[in-house]
């Protein structure tokens, strides 16, 4: 039966991937540690080769295997992050390597891991599926399954980060990091809590997807029946054996963020920090935010675990986020459906320096009167004051007009 690694297989792991990997950096934040109460860092794995810290392990799990088994090749599943991870490893050792990934995955991820030379397979509805026909190709066909986190070998070399971040500040107090199926928290745990034992490690997981706080409460790892999140990267239905052995023995805490609070760091990350990460890699930051435990005072470390985001999913973030913050809004008006009405909200806009980014109409709905349209028109604001001064001279016209929240 596997074992968990100890510190001294992260040891061995750090050697293997000098050179490999690359050591990313930490960086204070002034702004965070303001907003938060805490002594607040970075550790940027979003700026990791393949955008994310997946390809520490992959590239260890690799390195290890025998010329037997390289010749077999390597298959795996991935949402995203673990496929890039292998590809890059494998072409790297000159392994063949094939990705099963869900049909719904973002196409750019798809673009960049066949840009690694991987075979990628479109198969499944869900992560869960892809990783049933990837063992299941695996068992039939021979070639060397790569688990994406309940593996030794991967633990080992998710936990060179740990190493890497006790190198670069040996006073942190506190390591916040985001949790899918555990792997990366259980090698930070093992490497740091084998450096010094006092230091905190605290795991966070999406509320709609929170397999690892749920099966701790269970006392055993323990299916969700079904997940939603925007952190598709930590949407895993059940974590390891290993991890949540090392979980259950390291991390003194696992608390969740919901997904409105991810859109909002992620939103934050890049305004404040111009710090591009997806939702998975942001959670870290969101707990520290949102004050999910003690962090006031303290040396604060939030991995932000990768960088891979959607664009869709981008867009609606940095949408919402302008508008929670009041540099963007929508209103809608209702006007006669004759020349000159638009023209009118328009010139208001344009007076009082709005930025017009959209414009909608609609006539058809039976909230529309007859000989009516209802205009929708979102713009940029140049302050949160803005709007009230708009809409004091769209009362001024005599415009009836709501503003869309």
């Amino acid at each position: 039966m596997l074992q968990l690694p100890e510190l001294s297989d992260i040891i061995r792991a750090q050697g293997r991937l000098k050179g490999v990997v690359k050591q990313t950096p930490l960086e204070h934040t002034k702004s965070f540690s303001s907003m938060s109460g805490a002594n607040v860092y970075m550790k940027l794995e979003n700026l990791q080769s393949t955008g994310s810290f997946k390809v520490r392990g992959a590239c260890n799990k690799l390195a290890c295997l025998s010329s037997e088994e390289s010749g077999r090749g390597v298959v795996c599943a991935s949402a995203g992050n673990h496929a890039q991870g292998v590809a890059y490893a494998a072409r790297r050792l000159g392994i063949a390597a094939r990705v099963f990934m869900p049909i719904f995955t973002p196409p750019l991820k798809v673009i960049a891991t066949r840009s690694y030379g991987a075979q990628v397979v479109l198969e499944g509805e869900s992560f869960d599926d892809a990783f049933a026909l990837a063992t299941e190709y695996a068992e039939k066909s021979g070639t060397v399954f790569v688990h994406p986190f309940d593996d030794p070998l991967i633990i080992s070399g998710q936990g060179t980060l740990g190493l890497e971040l006790f190198s670069q500040f040996e006073s942190l107090q506190d390591v916040v990091v985001p949790i899918g199926g555990g792997g990366l928290i259980s090698g930070i745990a093992i490497a740091l809590k084998g450096l010094n034992p006092d230091i905190r490690i605290i795991g966070v997981e999406a509320s709609g997807a929170s397999s690892m706080k749920n099966s701790l409460e269970k006392g055993e790892p323990r299916p969700l029946k079904q997940m939603q999140t925007i952190a598709d990267g930590i949407a895993v239905k059940t974590p390891g054996r290993l991890t949540f052995e090392a979980t259950q023995k390291l991390a003194d805490e696992v608390v969740v963020v919901d997904d409105a609070e991810i859109a909002h760091t992620a939103y934050l990350l890049l305004q404040r920090a111009k710090i591009l990460a997806e939702p998975s890699g942001v959670a870290s930051m969101a707990a520290i935010l949102h004050q999910k435990t003690g962090f006031s005072g303290r040396n604060v470390v939030a991995v932000i675990s990768g960088g891979n985001i959607n664009m869709g999913i981008l867009e609606q973030i940095l949408e919402k986020g302008m508008m929670e913050e009041g540099l963007r809004a929508r209103i809608a008006v209702l006007i006669p459906d004759v020349a000159g009405e638009l023209k009118s909200i328009i010139s208001i806009l344009e007076r009082l320096r709005a930025n017009i980014n959209e414009i909608s109409h609609e006539r058809s709905t039976t909230k529309v009167p007859v000989g009516y349209v209802l205009v929708t028109i979102t713009f940029n604001l140049q302050d949160t004051s803005q709007l009230d001064t708009i809409c004091k001279a769209l009362d001024a016209k005599g415009k009836k007009f709501e503003v869309l929240k």
